[in-house]
């Protein structure tokens, strides 16, 4: 069977949308390209099962849409596999319409997080032929080929129109959307796949180099990421779609530690990689970390790689940040989103202040590159909360404990606590979904519009200090060091245009 998978370009004066890998959506003045961890393994584990793959990712190839639609018109599949997120979930359903007269053969299959909360929302206002919900829907697309070409039965997880020439199920329960059209589902995604299952990324089918470069997590170039488990194993925050609709609190899991090691190895081995990101919500901590940092010393690999992941500030110990950096770990990305022990509570951080700045110390000690995302915009907080996370990141970048960060406005998807909240609350100050790129307050708050832009500007200035250049100046190395600094300067610029309050519309309430 022909398959597609890949992402239709969007093209918005916002800048380039992150689609792809992504779990709180935005657009970006600088331009940033991230490698779609599992809709790659779908590619991969779909060709390693005989079909005929083709990777048509129209954001990283800077396409027009014309030219995407063409070239998807060109390839004729019989799936086209399309992974969508709630800011762009409008457009996409217009995109839906226009391949439907294109293409009407073609089933449309559409998976990711929105979509896995509200399925029968997207039947009612697209013609999709097919929802996969939860996160393994790398797995279940096998499934579905499967059920299109022998018959087999297809396993929880899936939502189809009752009547479709294509696709059916006897034992599926039926439901009747708001605009009256009938669905049936064979229920809830059962999230017990074996990630060792699957193959490795085929990298050369997926197009790595289309994200090896323009991503401000690597400074070195080209990278790559990797993918060690789904997705964290913290797991409940409540501001994070991804843990509470295609990985729910209890569904955590891990490849083997030798199972992920060895698709490191193939990559060092068969790729002219520098850098390798696990963008895993969380790594794991302890024994696993510990054995992987022993692997890449053991075969040499600390010499020829860097690393970098995303990781909880009470995760490693100092003997394990110090075991990282020998096994070559630089970046380390860690979600410290408030200064505010109450605002901590609520979002259900399981964390203190002191645990953060404690992890941060330690993890720099060991001599890595600490980088931290923040984020502003709480309903709870007020002015003087919202400084007060400001004046805390700006206290660590003083003390040296952390190297860069990441700001943004706190958006309550579809399909969180926090938006369950804002509804129960009437804290929503608008549900067009459009709104919810972080361009702009969606989300009653004691700041104006204005000032949480400029607070969340204030964020991406508060590390251009002297001592903060100081210390990147004499911690040059190399050439790639201080091509890093221009291109994280640049960045720096793009991040302060995302948050321009002149670009940003003011909304009434």
């Amino acid at each position: 069977m022909k398959v597609v998978v890949g992402y239709p370009p969007i093209k918005s004066e916002k800048g380039v949308p992150l689609l792809s890998q992504n779990r709180q959506f935005q657009y970006f003045n600088a331009p940033t390209y991230i490698y779609p961890m599992v809709p790659a393994y779908a590619a991969s584990n779909l060709a390693a099962n005989g079909n005929d793959v083709v990777w048509l990712d129209g954001i990283a190839e800077k396409w027009s849409y014309e030219e995407w639609e063409n070239k998807l018109i060109e390839t004729k599949p019989d799936i086209f596999l399309l992974e969508v997120k709630c800011p762009v979930i409008k457009k996409c359903w217009r995109i839906s319409e226009k391949l439907k007269n294109v293409l009407p053969e073609m089933l449309q299959v559409w998976v990711g997080d929105h979509v896995t909360f509200m399925p029968q929302e997207t039947f009612d206002n697209s013609p999709v032929d097919c929802i996969i919900t939860g996160g393994d829907y790398d797995f279940l697309i096998i499934d579905l080929v499967n059920h299109l070409e022998k018959g087999t039965p297809l396993p929880p997880g899936f939502w189809f129109p009752e009547i479709h020439n294509r696709i059916s199920s006897e034992n599926a329960e039926i439901f009747t959307t708001q605009n009256g059209k009938v669905l049936k589902t064979t229920g809830k995604a059962q999230l017990t796949h074996k990630l060792d299952d699957l193959p490795f990324i085929d990298r050369d089918l997926t197009k790595w180099e289309l994200y090896a470069y323009e991503n401000g997590n690597y400074k070195y170039t080209p990278g790559t990421y990797v993918y060690s488990g789904r997705d964290c194993w913290w797991n409940k925050c409540t501001f994070c779609v991804w843990d509470h609709t295609l990985n729910p609190p209890g569904t955590y899991r891990s490849f083997s530690v030798e199972r992920h090691f060895a698709e490191v190895k193939h990559i060092i081995e068969n790729y002219p990689v520098k850098e390798i990101f696990d963008d895993a919500g969380t790594m794991r901590a302890g024994k696993w970390a510990k054995k992987f940092c022993e692997l890449v010393i053991e075969h040499g690999y600390h010499k020829k790689i860097v690393f970098g992941c995303n990781m909880r500030f009470d995760g490693p110990d100092e003997e394990l940040y110090k075991l990282m950096k020998k096994a070559n770990f630089r970046f380390i990305l860690y979600g410290l989103e408030s200064g505010n022990q109450s605002t901590l509570d609520r979002i259900d951080k399981g964390l203190t202040p002191a645990q953060i700045e404690e992890g941060a110390r330690i993890c720099k000690k060991a001599g890595l590159e600490p980088h931290i995302t923040v984020m502003l915009g709480y309903p709870w907080e007020t002015v003087e909360e919202a400084q007060n996370t400001i004046d805390f990141a700006k206290k660590l970048f003083k003390k040296g404990y952390i190297d860069t960060l990441q700001a943004t406005i706190c958006i309550p998807y579809p399909g969180t606590p926090l938006y369950r909240d804002c509804k129960e609350n009437g804290w929503l100050l608008t549900e067009n979904y459009e709104d919810f790129d972080m361009r702009m307050p969606v989300m009653k708050s004691q700041l104006t519009d204005e000032q949480m832009m400029k607070m969340t500007q204030e964020l991406y200035k508060s590390f251009i200090s002297p001592g903060f250049i100081f210390r990147k100046i004499i911690g040059v190395r190399k050439w790639q060091d201080v091509k890093f600094l221009f291109t994280a300067g640049f960045r720096v610029i793009g991040h302060l245009l995302d948050f321009n309050p002149k670009q940003t519309p003011k909304k009434k309430c």
